[in-house]
């Protein structure tokens, strides 16, 4: 599946991983996307880093 993800052009070395945090129960208020991590009580983006 790996293989076939990256055959279709996916850059990410293990997307599948990144599809399971879609629906991590534990996590209610934050959901990750291709855009990033989104806060979705406030429809904000939240930075994985703090200020630099």
């Amino acid at each position: 599946m790996r293989a076939a993800a990256q055959d279709l052009g996916c850059p990410l070395e293990t997307p599948f991983m990144a599809l399971s945090f879609l629906a991590l129960p534990v996590i209610p208020a934050l959901k990750l996307t291709d855009q990033g991590l989104v806060d979705v009580d406030r429809f904000e983006m939240v930075p994985l880093f703090g200020a630099s």
